[in-house]
């Protein structure tokens, strides 16, 4: 019989030293920084003067999303939650410093009532909304596997 020890599948490992935060996270202590596409997208305005909201704008998917899609050509009302105000401002100015409009909206979308203000506020800027992206998530990392999740981050998460 062959040795089958060499054919093991491996889990590919990144390049760095494993971090945590307590959440949320946030960008600014991350090693390397995550990269939103600041120095390497370059649009091609597929989206020019397009009126988008996106919900979890401020950070990870997010914030790339808000920076691509103004690099597109469109303006950006993208959602945080109040205490990401930080995470929130950086969106804004990548937006703003790439030539379009960015309104920051604090707003929890598991709120019915945040998200009706949420769309009336996108149609009092702009008078329509052209591209609409749910991104707004929440993620919670469980070493000890599915059964240690609770069922409040479950409900959340799902």
């Amino acid at each position: 019989m062959s040795d089958t020890s060499a054919f093991q599948p491996r889990r590919p490992e990144p390049d760095f030293a494993q971090q945590e935060q307590e959440h949320p996270g946030w960008t600014g202590p991350m090693d390397p920084p995550p990269d939103h596409g600041e120095d390497s997208y370059r649009g091609s305005n597929r989206l020019q003067d397009k009126k988008t909201v996106l919900t979890g704008g401020d950070s990870g998917i997010g914030r790339a999303v808000a920076l691509a899609f103004a690099r597109e050509g469109a303006d950006v009302l993208f959602t945080y939650l109040p205490e990401e105000g930080q995470e929130a401002a950086e969106t804004a100015r990548l937006v703003e410093e790439a030539g379009r409009a960015a309104v920051a909206v604090p707003c929890d979308i598991r709120d019915e009532e945040q998200c009706r203000r949420l769309i009336e506020r996108a149609v009092e800027e702009w008078g329509r909304i052209d591209v609409l992206v749910n991104n707004a998530a929440y993620q919670m990392s469980q070493p000890d596997g599915i059964a240690a999740i609770s069922t409040e981050q479950f409900d959340r998460v799902v």
